[in-house]
């Protein structure tokens, strides 16, 4: 993999670590990204976990328990440094992907997970005209009048039976009209 190949964008990538590993990692990165200075590539590492509500003899008891065992996920840009740190890190046993290559997360198996996408720039406005290009509303055209960006979703005024009906979309599902 030479320079020129890699991706300048940080994206996520999940790495596979023994399992009771994952804080570990986590903390043992945060420490090498640290010293090496090298927080400009990592943007950030998370152990998902999620809320468990357990009840023993009439007690309610909360418990954080890890989403994906074994699994730590990092948002950063791969370069041949910042691989070889973490694939070098005490309890990683490797990147996810095909081969050798780590293979970055798609925006919709982040958002399935919960994560946010920092920042999705929209090339349409409120007012804009934008047409579907995906899902059941696809080839329709309508005038954008509500974004979220938190949500990544976009609010559309579409005709349908000779009525203007509001459609909430993704933003992948909708391109500005040239």
């Amino acid at each position: 993999m030479s320079q020129k190949d890699y991706d300048l964008e940080p994206r996520w990538y999940v790495v596979h670590t023994y399992s009771g590993y994952e804080n570990k990692v986590k903390t043992d990165l945060e420490k090498t990204i640290k010293n090496r200075e090298l927080q400009e590539f990592f943007f950030d590492i998370v152990v998902p976990m999620e809320e468990q509500i357990e009840i023993k003899e009439g007690q309610r008891k909360t418990n954080l328990k890890k989403v994906f065992p074994g699994y730590v996920l990092i948002k950063m840009i791969v370069t041949e440094q910042t691989w070889y740190i973490v694939r070098n890190t005490r309890g990683v046993t490797g990147f996810v992907g095909s081969g050798t290559d780590p293979i970055p997360l798609t925006e919709s198996e982040i958002r399935k997970m919960g994560f946010d996408i920092q920042s999705i720039n929209v090339d349409y406005e409120v007012n804009d005209q934008v047409k579907v290009i995906n899902g059941p509303f696809t080839d329709f055209i309508g005038n954008v009048i509500e974004i979220n960006k938190d949500k990544h979703k976009v609010k559309v005024l579409v005709s349908m039976f000779g009525r203007e009906t509001p459609v909430e979309l993704d933003f992948s599902e909708v391109e500005k009209v040239k």
